[in-house]
């Protein structure tokens, strides 16, 4: 019986302009050109990424199949039997890494039961690179995709979150369709202290990269344009300096006590 093959998780461009070599290192696109299966959360962006990598011969052989939001639990075993058989696929979002704010960590929980090799390649992130750009503490940080969309609901949720700030000094990051940014933007500045950090990134690792982060008084007294781009919001505190930075002393990157770091979670327009 052939051992099973390997599902890699292909991060995605963050936005169409961007370079993939630019935004992935050269391991992580030779690993990609030579696959030939890809599980896609939609045809066309996965096709502006291979199509950019990939040769007419080698774009010719691809096969995709869809997996999305919309994808069955019952459908996930189909997806994975070329896998079992051993051949590798590749997993592919619309944008960033998968299974991050998308479809895809049912699939990858299935591959680990089945004892597929599940093999993340290293690629492009807004979540982590809007955190690390941010200034805000990043020791503790925790993603919580969309605020409600209905108004007084979101406006309560952002006063939640400032409250939440205020007693444990963790980041908060979170994310709106583009068209809605205008309005998130607002609601921040209206319910969050003045003293609040925030920080607003957009459209990351493209040509219109634009990164604002300051107290949300400052945001106050100097406007700032924002329109239908991909953005990650995130508000805090400022990032701490020295020992400070590390609450949970020599171990916080893996040294010699304490866990890692404090709680995090990871995770759309677009991680």
């Amino acid at each position: 019986m052939a051992s099973a093959g390997s599902l890699y998780l292909v991060p995605n461009l963050l936005t169409p302009g961007s370079s993939p070599e630019a935004c992935m290192p050269a391991v992580a696109l030779a690993r990609t050109r030579s696959l030939r299966r890809f599980i896609v959360e939609g045809e066309k962006a996965a096709w502006a990424l291979l199509s950019r990598i990939l040769d007419a011969a080698q774009a010719s052989e691809v096969v995709m199949e869809r997996l999305d939001e919309h994808t069955s639990e019952a459908e996930l075993p189909a997806l994975l039997e070329p896998v079992c058989r051993g051949e590798d696929a590749g997993l592919v979002s619309e944008a960033g890494m998968p299974c991050v704010a998308d479809p895809g960590g049912a699939l990858v929980a299935l591959a680990h039961d089945r004892g597929i090799r599940v093999v993340p390649l290293v690629g492009p992130s807004a979540i982590i690179l809007a955190l690390a750009a941010s200034g805000l503490e990043a020791q503790r940080f925790s993603f919580l995709g969309y605020l409600p969309q209905e108004p007084q609901a979101r406006r309560s949720a952002l006063a939640s979150l400032d409250r939440g700030i205020a007693m444990d000094g963790a980041t908060r990051i979170f994310i709106e369709t583009p068209y809605r940014n205008a309005r998130l933007l607002q609601d921040c500045l209206e319910r969050l202290s003045p003293a609040t950090r925030l920080c607003v990134a957009v459209s990351l690792c493209s040509g219109e990269e634009r990164i604002r982060s300051a107290s949300v008084a400052g945001w106050r007294e100097t406007p700032w344009p924002l329109g239908k781009e991909p953005a990650i919001f995130l508000v805090g505190r400022r990032a701490p300096t020295g020992s400070a930075s590390r609450p949970f002393g020599r171990g916080a990157k893996g040294g010699a006590s304490g866990p890692a770091s404090g709680p995090a979670s990871g995770g759309r327009t677009r991680p």
